[in-house]
């Protein structure tokens, strides 16, 4: 776990740029009114994951929180409700350090939502630009753009911050990418639209609570389990691990792999199955799996919103 009441410290949120404080005091002072319907994110006001926020939960309070892991902070400290998460990407992969920060947290999963990522370059002047600032994740949904036009893509907390610092600059051959909500709220200039590098470009988020959801409460839906497993550090482990599936039935659709500590000698996946809890293949594909692996550690099912495959 991690330290608690960072988030309370006032150097936290002042790490945005001016242009946008105004408004993060705003939703911050309405969030503190209600935090059980606060709904708390990473990045400045008109982010992406302010957007998916809002897409999920229209009468929630939008809390920015100047990182990801500020914003599960918030939810272990009672300042929201729930948090709004990007976990991956259709074009760029998995969001850094996220595979990290959820088990940490301590809280579950209990939603997930996609959401189209539709990409701005913005900027007070008109161009050339020098350079763009956004999150590394949306330099690298638009780096074929930028390569093009020979501007340096320079990582910023997030997207909407990147835009807030460019207008607090006053430059005007620096530009930022940014959902064009970020323009609005900053009074920068769209100077092309739809910058992404695919078309298609999505993001998946995962909603976390301090309480799981009860999988019974699932019954009759098609439902989502992510979990963490630890595999034994000897031959056919990995295969023995994903066998525990493929003999009950249950269909993988996500496994990724990092490595836990310093010593390469422990490796972690990360997982999504088809499927929860209470259900008999599930069940009994956990149980083998617990048995051929060194720890399970359930991070939440879930409503699944998008068919997979």
């Amino acid at each position: 776990m991690r330290e608690k009441g960072r988030l309370n410290a006032p150097d936290i949120m002042r790490q945005f740029a001016k242009p946008a404080l105004a408004l993060v005091d705003s939703m911050r002072s309405a969030a503190a009114e209600q935090p059980g319907q606060a709904i708390a994110f990473g990045g400045a006001p008109g982010s992406n994951s302010h957007q998916a926020a809002m897409q999920f939960a229209p009468d929630a309070l939008p809390l920015p929180c100047f990182s990801f892991e500020d914003a599960l902070d918030a939810v272990e400290n009672g300042v929201a409700g729930c948090a709004m998460i990007p976990i991956e990407n259709s074009q760029h992969g998995r969001v850094a350090d996220i595979h990290f920060l959820l088990p940490e947290s301590g809280l579950s999963i209990v939603a997930e939502h996609f959401m189209r990522i539709t990409h701005c370059l913005m900027a007070l002047g008109k161009g050339p630009f020098e350079a763009a600032y956004s999150h590394p994740q949306a330099l690298g949904q638009s780096h074929k753009f930028l390569s093009d036009r020979g501007i340096v893509g320079l990582s910023h907390a997030d997207t909407a911050g990147a835009a807030a610092f460019v207008a607090e600059s006053g430059k005007p051959n620096v530009a930022a990418i940014a959902p064009s909500l970020a323009a609005d709220l900053y009074g920068l200039d769209i100077v092309e639209r739809e910058v992404e590098d695919a078309p298609d470009n999505t993001t998946r988020f995962v909603v976390l609570a301090k309480d799981a959801l009860d999988p019974a409460s699932l019954a009759g839906a098609q439902a989502m389990t992510t979990f963490i497993f630890e595999v034994k550090n000897i031959p056919a482990a990995l295969y023995k691990a994903l066998g525990c599936f493929a003999t009950n039935g249950v269909n993988m659709t996500k496994l990724e792999s990092y490595q836990k500590g310093a010593s390469f000698a422990a490796t972690q996946f990360f997982a999504d199955i088809e499927g929860a809890p209470g259900e008999a293949r599930v069940d009994a594909a956990l149980e083998e799996l617990a048995f051929q692996t060194n720890g399970v550690r359930l991070l939440g099912s879930y409503a699944q919103v998008r068919k997979r495959g």
